[in-house]
């Protein structure tokens, strides 16, 4: 599956609790090329809650044991909860809000990139982050999901500096934040994600296919699950 990596890979998957990141972690199990898969969410052993700060730092320090990773997969975010619905208009704006789903889409994931590129293997790894393509500021032509559209062009903007910063002492790595596409899942499905969305293990798949044809060049980049440059 993953043929650009060597053969006996290692691979995590952040968020394998949740639809997505489960298609991931089965497809990568599944993946007779692949030596070893871990999968963290609130409950695994090590846990990592992106609510809880420490929590990803001693998930790290418990990885730090195991081989390291060719990939690395973060696959949790927050569109919404019982609490949390994406903002219509400004009126709907609020602390709390905002800073629940910067919580989940981009603090947390920052911890990830400080405390888990370093588990990333010397040779060729790859780190991708399930960003959403309305956090395309180019792209935005509807408005509405203020912070949810925020948080995911910070994150974009998080995974293209560390890029920068990876690529001066793990040359062969490569970050990417991707867009998974509406995928039929408990995150979609307010939003007829049952009728419109592609079943996660074929996104997944597609998510795989575009890591696996990435160069060191296009560290940084912003990619869609078929391969499209996507705007910042």
């Amino acid at each position: 599956m993953m043929h650009s990596l060597p053969d006996g890979y290692h691979a995590l998957v952040i968020g394998a609790s949740g639809t997505i990141g489960a298609a991931f972690e089965q497809l990568l199990r599944a993946d007779p090329r692949c030596a070893s898969v871990v999968g963290l969410h609130r409950h695994s052993l090590p846990p990592i809650d992106f609510a809880d700060e420490a929590s990803v730092a001693a998930a790290a320090r418990a990885l730090a044991a195991v081989p390291r990773f060719h990939l690395i997969i973060n696959a949790a975010g927050l569109l919404h909860n019982a609490d949390v619905k994406p903002e219509k208009r400004l009126a709907d704006l609020a602390y709390a809000q905002l800073q629940a789903t910067f919580q989940a889409n981009t603090f947390g994931p920052a911890l990830v990139l400080r405390h888990f590129v370093p588990l990333l293997a010397p040779e060729r790894a790859l780190l991708a982050m399930l960003s959403a393509k309305v956090g395309s500021i180019g792209d935005n032509r509807l408005g509405g999901w203020y912070s949810y559209r925020a948080s995911k062009a910070a994150l974009n903007m998080l995974v293209k500096t560390a890029s920068i910063e990876v690529a001066r002492l793990q040359p062969d790595s490569v970050l990417a934040a991707l867009h998974p596409g509406t995928v039929n899942s408990r995150l979609s499905k307010p939003f007829k994600g049952e009728q419109i969305g592609r079943p996660a293990a074929q996104a997944c798949a597609d998510m795989l296919a575009v890591l696996d044809g990435l160069s060191a060049a296009d560290s940084g980049c912003f990619r869609s699950y078929a391969g499209e440059v996507l705007p910042w």
